[in-house]
């Protein structure tokens, strides 16, 4: 999850709240990481943050949840890349791969992102990516993205 508008600090402390409260149980997150943007760089740099989420929803109703998270906080898509108040995606859902309209399993950019791989290398670096064969240590070692990504 992660965001560049407003108090991101906040944001990414209410996401992670409403998660655990009505979504499922937060076993693990990451500390915060401040990135550059990326894919639209002219624009105020992001904090993004991981979370290790168990959950008995399916991953559709999950991002259904995510969605409404996201638009009660005040997300407005008006651009691809664009600044953002919060964005939460799914990278991973155990070792499922799913390719359905509006859900790909896991994210199908993870790879090439390090503002993602890293804060997830921290909670799980061992986990398996189930498309590439790699731990996500491994991903964020071969990650050939060089935007600043450091530590909050």
């Amino acid at each position: 999850m992660g965001g560049n508008i407003g108090d991101t600090l906040s944001s990414l402390k209410q996401s992670i709240d409403i998660l655990a409260n009505t979504y499922g149980t937060i076993l693990q997150q990451s500390r915060v990481y401040r990135t550059a943007p990326w894919g639209k760089t002219d624009q105020q740099v992001f904090l993004n943050q991981a979370v290790l989420l168990t959950t008995s929803l399916t991953a559709n109703e999950l991002l259904t949840g995510l969605l409404q998270i996201e638009e009660k906080m005040g997300r407005k898509r008006l651009e691809k890349y664009g600044p953002r108040v919060i964005d939460i995606d799914i990278l991973l859902f155990n070792d499922f791969v799913i390719k359905e309209p509006g859900l790909t399993v896991p994210h199908p950019q993870l790879q090439y992102r390090r503002f993602a791989l890293a804060p997830l290398s921290e909670i799980a670096p061992s986990i398996l990516h189930p498309v590439l064969n790699k731990t996500i240590q491994e991903l964020l070692r071969d990650c050939q993205d060089q935007l600043e990504v450091s530590l909050l």
